[in-house]
């Protein structure tokens, strides 16, 4: 989810131009001829896109009166530049949405409810919790495409020559090991990040949230929020223990250090499987450990739930629309999931995908297997929105430059207009 996107080749960029809509380029198709459908998918450019490229092809030489015309957009504009175009009933026929923005496009009425279609013929096959998340008002508006959470991941080599058998359970039991690491190898044991992404995780650990969505308050500030995040402060100051980088280029420092053995664990997601693979540290596959995040003082632990879903475009017309559940259904397959998983190393969202030969992958097993500990985000249309004052406001706190009262106040203040229905 909360991945570093490659830059779409000048191509890709000219085809999106060219390609703004389904809908209504859907005049161009002859009666008797093939119906032509628009995807946008938001994938890595470079890791990723080829295999949906390729399955494009596969879907089209299966389904000759269906026509996909494929565009890669960059991950980080997709969102925008959706709600440009659905506002104009300009969008592509098909979007790979993230689970944060299904709900926001919902309530706009830029999907359509997918109960009850060929989209959804087979619900019971993915997880529950997974449908759940693609839910709006007690409907569904996206099929999950692919999932993904947070999870410890470790140098199981570095933590066997520090006498370490098993992955922590608990922020202290870290703290810990992160000090025998660094006397037996002389690397540090943690690295921490400052974005608060990966901060919720502390959050669930002390039973709480950025905010109570039923009860309609916010929660980032309160008692049991403000333990969390003294937690997460604390991870950056010790024995062991990577102080925090508060730089633009922070998320690469951290990866680059773990996958070369420079630092022992992190938190991170199953986006980074194949990167994990080309550094030196996991040149041999088994050496990566993957276990949940650890646990709170109340005992829980837990990690956002991310990933995608494929959405359908409510401004098409019928055949357009018929045409995108038909895409849709077979692109989330357990065949289709699985030939996924196989090329990209990302999570399938049903249980029937996970293959032997899927789960042969080391990494995919270990995040298959702290998926049960993830946490479905509320149905907030706003909720991902949310993180935003606080990735202002924590690298600040981590440097020293306010307190951490201060700097939870003053993101309170910002999520208040962002949500000013709630109370604090």
């Amino acid at each position: 989810m909360r991945r570093g996107i490659a830059a779409t080749a000048l191509v890709a960029s000219l085809a999106l131009a060219a390609t703004a809509c389904g809908g209504s380029d859907s005049g161009s198709d002859k009666s008797d001829g093939p119906v032509t459908i628009t995807w946008w998918d938001t994938s890595n450019a470079t890791n990723e896109a080829p295999t949906y490229q390729a399955l494009v092809k596969q879907f089209e030489a299966a389904n000759k009166d269906i026509k996909v015309k494929y565009v890669n957009v960059q991950f980080d504009q997709a969102q925008n530049k959706f709600d440009t175009a659905a506002g104009s009933k300009g969008a592509p026929d098909v979007l790979r949405s993230e689970v944060g923005w299904t709900p926001a496009f919902a309530k706009k009425g830029y999907f359509v409810p997918l109960d009850g279609t060929e989209a959804l013929a087979e619900q019971d096959k993915f997880q529950p919790s997974l449908i759940t998340q693609a839910q709006y008002e007690g409907k569904t508006y996206g099929v999950p495409f692919v999932t993904d959470t947070l999870a410890l991941v470790y140098n199981k080599d570095l933590f066997k020559q520090a006498g370490i058998s098993e992955a922590p359970k608990t922020w202290d039991e870290l703290k810990s090991a992160a000090a025998k690491i660094k006397d037996k190898t002389g690397v540090d044991g943690y690295w921490g990040s400052t974005q608060a992404y990966y901060a919720q995780s502390f959050l669930y650990g002390e039973g709480t949230n950025t905010v109570d969505a039923d009860a309609k308050k916010i929660t980032m500030n309160s008692a049991p929020a403000k333990k969390a995040y003294g937690t997460w402060l604390g991870l950056f100051d010790g024995k062991g223990l990577h102080k925090a980088d508060t730089t633009a280029d922070a998320y690469a420092h951290i990866q680059d250090a773990f996958v070369n053995g420079k630092v022992a664990a992190i938190i991170q997601g199953p986006w980074e499987i194949t990167n994990f693979y080309k550094g030196s540290a996991f040149a041999d596959k088994s050496n990566l450990g993957i276990a949940t995040v650890p646990a709170g003082s109340t005992g829980k632990a837990g990690a956002p739930t991310g990933g995608h879903n494929l959405s359908v475009y409510a401004g098409s017309d019928k055949a357009h629309q018929d045409a995108a559940l038909k895409f849709v259904r077979w692109m989330t397959s357990a065949k289709t999931q699985e030939a996924i998983a196989l090329k990209n190393s990302t999570l399938p969202t049903r249980d029937d995908a996970y293959t032997a030969e899927v789960k042969a992958d080391p990494g995919i097993a270990g995040y298959q297997g702290v998926l049960p500990a993830a946490q479905p985000r509320p149905a907030l249309p706003e909720y991902g929105s949310l993180w935003g004052p606080l990735d202002s406001e924590l690298p600040k706190i981590a440097a020293g430059k306010e307190p951490l009262d201060k700097g939870l106040s003053n993101a309170e203040l910002a999520i208040a207009k962002l949500v000013p229905d709630f109370s604090k």
